[in-house]
């Protein structure tokens, strides 16, 4: 008898030690909060279903970090997306959901919540960076809350001077003169030229919000 109980304790204190270094199926850090914008990143273990039972009750735009597979379940319709470092993904609010990394690696995502509606229709410049500098800045999507850039210098390339009026906030997809890979800021609006100054492409993500 006394075998049988030691036996069985040992097993429940197994349990509750795999129960404890299992790990959680997603790890949110924040990254900056603003009055218009909070930015976190999500970390997806592979293999583990994470449910959002209330959903998400704000927009978002996606960045996905990693290269990756992941599925996301709403009511009955599954989708699946395959991603790559540096792609961006526009995300309305939405009830509740599950979540699962099908990769056989962790996933991070960049997610940008916009807290509020637009202010209104989006100014215009006439030195808009796309306007006046399209071989470093293309538009990867837009729609009434945000305008998403995608920025990209070659090698000791310089651009023309633009401006930008709207808060952006903007993703480093690698490393860079000033910055390094993975690095998160907000910018306000400015009016200057930029270069890249290494011997390497500089890549980056700026996200406006309206």
């Amino acid at each position: 008898m006394r075998l049988t109980i030691v036996a069985s304790f040992a097993l429940c204190a197994s349990v509750v030690a795999n129960a404890q270094d299992k790990p959680a199926p997603a790890v949110i850090t924040q990254r900056l909060d603003t009055p218009q914008v909070r930015v976190n990143v999500a970390m997806l273990q592979p293999h583990t279903p994470s449910m959002a039972r209330t959903g998400h009750a704000t927009h978002r735009v996606l960045i996905y970090m990693d290269d990756g597979v992941m599925t996301r379940q709403e009511g009955d319709a599954v989708e699946t997306i395959a991603f790559k470092r540096g792609d961006v993904r526009w995300r309305p609010s939405s009830g509740a959901y599950t979540a699962e990394n099908t990769s056989d690696h962790p996933i991070r995502i960049l997610e940008i919540d916009l807290k509020g509606k637009p202010a209104g229709p989006a100014p215009v410049s006439k030195l808009d960076p796309v306007a006046v500098d399209p071989q470093h800045y293309k538009v990867e999507f837009e729609n009434e809350f945000v305008r998403v850039l995608r920025v990209h210098f070659g090698p000791n390339e310089k651009g023309a001077t633009h401006e930008h009026i709207l808060n952006r906030v903007v993703f480093y997809v690698n490393d860079q003169p000033n910055a390094a890979a993975d690095d998160v800021r907000i910018s306000g609006a400015a009016t200057h030229a930029e270069s890249n100054d290494s011997a390497r492409p500089a890549d980056r993500i700026a996200v406006e919000v309206k």
